[in-house]
């Protein structure tokens, strides 16, 4: 089993303690989010989990504990965006802050580990094509050596962000602009010795050097693992998504970086309701069992090939 933590929400940065302790009791329950009565309980042991893919704005609360899963192999996606407080309320200061915590991490569990995800981009007054060109440039030369890719992807406005993104004045660039921007990046990524590739887009940029990417990445987790995995396609996400099978184990709703282009969240008075919900022993995120829950087992495995010899 793959675990997600989380596209839904950034557990690492609001809610590590809780996954953590998690991991140490050795299970959590997950509620179906498109049918909320159905909870599943999944067995956290290192034998059934095969790796942990943790999603993130800022992993800084875990970064004095991650002694503890070192019996996990694991790896980050680390989202580094140069956008202000206007799209992204709450993360804290890029270049004081968040290049740091970047360069720590990278540093405790090896540059392969730690992906650098520039995404969404999104095309304002204030956030051209120009000033994005000239932002990645400073990050990827702050990050050179600590990475060895970016993830890029451009903003998708979903019924929940597109009173906002409207409100931003957020526009698309002509195809030959985009392909002519995302090149742009790819050098600069490449100068810095980082592949690129992009994240579920229909718009194909191989011809820029920027290959479709997989963000549960098989390849490199069999990498991390040092043998096969069986694991197939993640069917539950988009077409464009190349990412293999996984179970997420955060809560939507529940994020609190408040960023304006987020799909996870629905409204900042729903976040803040499930928040006051949030309690740090409980088994699920941002909630409670209640009595009309039906609490199944899910029977998940290692997705590992083994292999036997006769010898």
């Amino acid at each position: 089993m793959i675990l997600s933590v989380s596209r839904r929400t950034d557990i690492p940065s609001f809610y590590s303690e809780w996954f953590f302790k998690r991991l140490k009791e050795g299970f959590v329950y997950t509620r179906n989010p498109m049918n909320p009565k159905q909870v599943g309980r999944l067995e956290l042991s290192p034998e059934t989990v095969d790796c942990i893919v943790f999603w993130t704005k800022n992993p800084e609360p875990m970064l004095a504990r991650l002694s503890e899963l070192e019996p996990y192999p694991y790896y980050f996606q680390f989202t580094l965006t140069s956008y202000g407080a206007d799209i992204e309320a709450n993360v804290p200061h890029k270049r004081d802050v968040m290049i740091p915590v970047f360069q720590r991490l990278s540093e405790t569990i090896g540059s392969k580990r730690v992906i650098w995800r520039y995404d969404p981009i999104l095309f304002t007054k204030r956030y051209t094509p120009e000033y994005h060109v000239k932002a990645f440039r400073q990050m990827a030369e702050a990050l050179r050596g600590y990475t060895e890719k970016c993830v890029i992807s451009f903003v998708d406005t979903y019924a929940k962000n597109k009173k906002k993104m409207q409100e931003l004045g957020a526009y698309e660039l002509p195809k030959e602009e985009l392909e002519a921007f995302a090149k742009e990046l790819c050098d600069i990524a490449k100068e810095n010795g980082m592949a690129m590739a992009s994240c579920a887009e229909q718009i194909d940029l191989a011809h820029c050097g920027i290959k479709h990417n997989a963000c549960i990445d098989k390849a490199l987790i069999e990498e991390i693992l040092g043998c096969k995995l069986k694991g197939a396609k993640d069917k539950n996400q988009r077409t464009e998504c190349g990412c293999m099978e996984s179970i997420d184990v955060g809560t939507y709703h529940t994020c609190g970086n408040g960023c304006v282009y987020c799909y996870a969240n629905h409204s900042e008075a729903q976040v803040k309701e499930n928040l006051r919900k949030y309690e740090v022993h409980s088994p699920i995120l941002c909630g409670k069992i209640g009595e009309d829950d039906k609490v199944t087992e899910r029977k998940v495995t290692s997705l590992k090939e083994v292999q036997f010899s006769l010898f």
